[in-house]
């Protein structure tokens, strides 16, 4: 039998789906390495189905689902919004979250998803997507890297009461020939 991927846009009636999918994506992605009362804090407040209806509202705000046989198995989401500092462009985009189920790492699903996520930056008129990255997160920048970000920094992001380093990664967006 073969399975059926398909990347799409998210609808607001994804919310409670969503919410339940980032939840156990994060915690597999950050569960062994932080302090469990610190990821609760966090994903408590950022990955509730309100949370989740509210972004996927929110006007510059696009979420990309990966679903196989009807089974979400990765999400990313944009952002267009002010710039970090570190960013120099004249229309970037954040790829605010990026995230593929463990039972998908190795699968080219990462790399087709982010195929998707810039051919949806170009869509909306974007030269430069930006992202911050955990500096602990070696697999994922390593991808990044693949990906042809490029390493600009860095700046702080707060897991629970834990305040942390991600690193800024930035790449060009090229448009379409």
């Amino acid at each position: 039998m073969t399975s059926l991927l398909v990347i799409r846009r998210a609808r607001e009636d994804d919310a409670a789906e969503l919410s339940v999918f980032a939840e156990r994506a994060f915690v597999q992605a950050f569960g062994a390495q932080n302090d469990p009362i610190d990821l609760h804090l966090y994903i408590s407040e950022a990955f509730t189905p309100a949370r989740q209806l509210q972004e996927l509202s929110t006007p510059g705000v696009t979420c990309l689902l990966a679903d196989c046989d009807g089974t979400m198995v990765a999400y990313a989401m944009l952002r267009a919004a002010a710039p970090h500092h570190l960013v120099q462009a004249d229309a970037p985009m954040e790829l605010q979250r990026f995230y593929v189920d463990a039972g998908w790492h190795g699968r080219g699903l990462a790399a087709s998803l982010m195929e998707a996520v810039l051919e949806e930056a170009r869509t909306q008129g974007a030269d430069t997507l930006w992202l911050g990255v955990w500096e602990q997160n070696p697999r994922a920048i390593r991808f990044y890297e693949k990906q042809e970000f490029t390493d600009v920094g860095f700046h702080e992001f707060l897991l629970g009461k834990d305040l942390q380093r991600d690193r800024v990664m930035t790449r060009r967006v090229t448009p379409q020939s």
